[in-house]
């Protein structure tokens, strides 16, 4: 069963979730969030914010960002495998960004709590239990938050240690996917208050994600769940309060992710296709991929932060100093890839099946350091000012491990051939290797200040002078390498962003609000292209794009936020011009990608959210946002041809122009069932269609022909492939028993098997693998909750 399109079911109603709370006699209770990095009530924050109160991602079962995205109006996260999603906030997206750009910078801002955790796409996906809440601000931060933030930042709010406090909480979970594996996770928090003023809360957890893809193996046979894997990691925090004017707040969090392959499912393979006559054709299952070599993904995360704060009665001092380290490694099977380039090379056909394993690594090093004061004026104003700083250190590398490789090269294309490539890099069999250091140094200073001008009317003014400079140091050595020799590459911008903020209270309960703010991206270097494995067409098509210039975003919206009785609701329309916008996309068969700018392009919509309580025992909520975004100029290559369809008009990449959540539960009076209270729930998820790249809207961009003669395949045969990602749609089911302080759950997810494209991979421009990301298939499970 499949439901394309739910919004003709309720009508065009623009409909999405802030938060919700409620008081014993129903009413709204009021919730504050720190979204102006100040303390305020959720209906005074002067521009767009979606709020997921813990509770909300406790009862909605959600266990990733990617999950909880699709419950947040605007908001879209691309999966592009484990641990590589791309998010993005109405529909300000730069399309696919995938593993080896290392160079593009995030969109869209990630903290957790006052810590920066954003790395472009591979931004962690934190475990989320024991939050407070998820903060979720749309449109431009860059006074705030900074160069990451053009199209608004994600704020993970944990519980902090209470003084005064002991209790503690678990949860267990045991579920099993329909065709595929078992999984389930144990969690727990603890609260403990050493004295009068310490305390300290630990939470930890470990969860086994169950695998759903099989793997048909070139030795035979097929191997079952193959993505399935394992999350485990703990934070430790303690309060101190030695007086009541400062605190400190020190923090450790550890976090390490393992999956043992990936969520793809694919549908042309080098060596597992329809054409081949000389070895067995094979046409591909729903959750099917073919390997040479097993994959693996994993993340090894540490954050260290400390705040600190001091009230000095006028003014207020605050200061947040970070230290974060992630190991990253992404091993995929890259035999397809490596086996074209081999046939390109003539080499004998024994050469071909050589399993090869590309080997992608991190290590990301980040020191942050914020020191913030803020303060009012009387009644009349209130303000905020700060400074930021940070030094990042990313080494990114690429080995291409290929047992035997090096004694094919030399027969084939000359004794010393190895040696004449290798260009320092030890490494046998390894026809490619790189190493890209990159360190980038940034510094703002920033400041919104606010008055009431009269009682039902405020103005807030603000601005961030910033200062980049980012320097990368390249090195290639290999036969599929261009023998790039220790060459520096720098980018450095400094400017400043505005933002002019205005709300009118209609009514007590009533607020209207009006933004115009601006947001920055860094531009960089493109890698080069491995030339030796491009194409001359694609050469002569890519070859010019080397850097890409800074990206800014001017954003304008207006917006109501309110509540009456038992009803919050926010609504917000807005339009985003860009300039520069900077886009990617594969680079064919040389198994790149470059960024390059687009002069103009924008995104507009609609958003209006809302969350009800209709009786004592009955509660709704709907989310809805409606997103158009396209180029407004169209770019040209250098033969004449429209690059990429980057056309006027045509839509921005990796974003759905329409998402949908809504979420009703019913709560069964406990006098029904003596001391026991059940409720049950259903939730749905709705996400229009997208495309990966802006040149999968390229009439017959899904005709794919290897040109590779291989296997009694020509290379001529055409693989056609649907590059639209088709509209889906994710049904839950929840049945919760609560009694005193024991809760159990029975759950369905994706109740009714829904198999969704979720992005598209073309290997080596689809001359080796073609194959799309997907969704896990219907979860049953059941909860244990307890708290002490």
């Amino acid at each position: 069963m499949s439901i394309k399109n739910p919004i003709a079911l309720i009508g065009m109603c623009a409909c999405a979730i802030a938060v919700h709370a409620y008081a014993a006699d129903g009413e709204v209770e009021e919730v504050v969030v720190t979204a102006t990095k100040t303390e305020k009530l959720l209906q005074e924050v002067p521009f767009s914010v979606n709020v997921k109160s813990g509770q909300d991602i406790q009862d909605g079962g959600i266990v990733s960002f990617e999950e909880l995205s699709r419950t947040i109006a605007g908001l879209s996260v691309q999966n592009l495998g484990p641990g590589q999603s791309q998010v993005a906030i109405r529909g300000v997206s730069a399309g696919q960004i995938v593993r080896d750009q290392p160079g593009v910078k995030e969109q869209v801002g990630v903290y957790l709590d006052e810590s920066v955790v954003s790395m472009s796409l591979f931004t962690p996906d934190f475990d989320l239990y024991d939050l407070n809440r998820v903060e979720t601000l749309r449109g431009p931060q860059g006074t705030l938050f900074g160069a990451g933030s053009i199209g608004g930042t994600v704020r993970y709010i944990t519980n902090k240690p209470q003084l005064g406090e002991n209790e503690k909480s678990f949860e267990i979970d045991f579920n099993t996917l329909a065709d595929g594996g078992m999984g389930g996770h144990v969690k727990g928090m603890t609260n403990l208050a050493l004295s009068n003023n310490t305390a300290v809360r630990f939470v930890g957890y470990s969860t086994q994600f169950a695998g759903f893809i099989d793997a048909l193996f070139e030795t035979g046979g097929t191997k079952k769940d193959v993505n399935s894997g394992h999350r485990s990691g703990f934070r430790a925090a303690v309060y101190h309060e030695p007086n009541d004017r400062f605190a400190l707040s020190p923090r450790i969090v550890h976090q390490t992710v393992s999956v043992k392959g990936f969520n793809r499912t694919e549908v042309f393979n080098l060596y597992g296709n329809p054409y081949t006559t000389t070895r067995p054709a094979v046409e591909f299952k729903p959750r099917q991929q073919y390997l040479l070599r097993d994959e693996l993904m994993e993340d090894d995360t540490t954050l260290v932060d400390m705040t600190a704060t001091w009230d000095m009665e006028a003014i207020q001092f605050t200061s947040i100093t970070s230290v974060m380290n992630r190991d990253l490694l992404v091993s995929r099977d890259s035999s397809a890839l490596t086996g074209s380039v081999t046939i390109d090379l003539d080499y004998p056909e024994a050469a071909v099946l050589i399993p090869s394993n590309l080997r992608d690594t991190t290590n990301f090093e980040q020191l942050t350091q914020e020191l913030r004061i803020q303060g009012a004026i009387e009644a009349q104003s209130e303000w905020v000012a700060g400074f930021f700083y940070s030094d990042t250190r990313r080494e990114y590398g690429q080995s291409l491990p290929t047992p035997g490789y090096d004694g094919y090269t030399d027969l084939t294309l000359g004794p010393g051939t190895v040696a004449a490539t290798k260009n320092g890099f030890p490494l046998p069999d390894s026809p490619f290797n790189s190493t890209l250091p990159y360190d980038i140094e940034h510094m703002a200073l920033f400041m919104e200040y606010t008055h009431h001008v009269t009682e039902r009317f405020r103005l807030t003014v603000g601005g961030r002078y910033y200062d980049v400079n980012e320097q990368r140091t390249i090195t290639t050595g290999g036969l599929f390498a261009n023998g790039d020799s220790g060459v520096v590459d720098r980018t450095a911008s400094d400017g400043f962003n505005p933002r002019i903020l205005t709300s009118f209270s209609l009514t007590e309960s009533l607020n209207w609000n009006v933004q115009v703010a601006r947001g920055f991206r860094l531009g960089g270097v493109n890698d080069p292209l491995n030339t030796p494995a491009c194409t001359a067409g694609d050469l002569n098509i890519f070859g010019s794009f080397q850097s890409y210039r800074d990206e800014y975003l001017w954003n304008y919206e207006t917006g109501i936020v309110g509540s009456w009785r038992r009803t919050t609701f926010s609504a917000a329309a807005f339009h985003a011009s860009i300039e520069n916008l900077q886009v990617t996309l594969d680079a064919g068969s040389c198994s790149s990608r470059i960024s390059f700018n687009v002069p103009e392009a924008r995104a507009r919509g609609l958003e209006f959210e809302l969350n009800t309580l209709l009786s004592e025992a009955f509660e709704l909520s709907v989310a809805m946002s409606k997103v158009n975004s396209v180029f407004e100029e169209t770019v040209f290559a250098e033969s004449g041809d429209i690059l990429g369809g980057v056309e006027e008009g045509n839509r921005l990449a990796s974003v759905p122009r329409t998402q949908f959540a809504s979420t009703a539960k019913y709560t069964i009076p406990r006098e029904v069932f003596g001391s026991a209270r059940l409720y049950v729930s259903f939730s749905m998820q709705y996400v229009s269609d997208r495309i990966t790249q802006p040149s999968d809207q390229v009439p017959g961009a899904g005709n794919f022909s290897s040109g590779l003669p291989y296997g009694g395949a020509t290379g001529s045969e055409v693989t056609s492939v649907d590059l639209n990602l088709d509209s889906y749609t994710i049904m839950g089911f929840r049945l919760g028993v609560v009694q005193q302080r024991w809760e159990t759950v029975f759950y369905v997810q994706n109740a009714t098997d829904e198999f969704a494209h979720l992005s598209f991979d073309r290997e080596r421009g689809g001359r080796a693998r073609l194959g799309f990301r997907t969704n896990e298939p219907r979860k049953l499970g059941v909860v244990f909750r307890r708290n002490f």
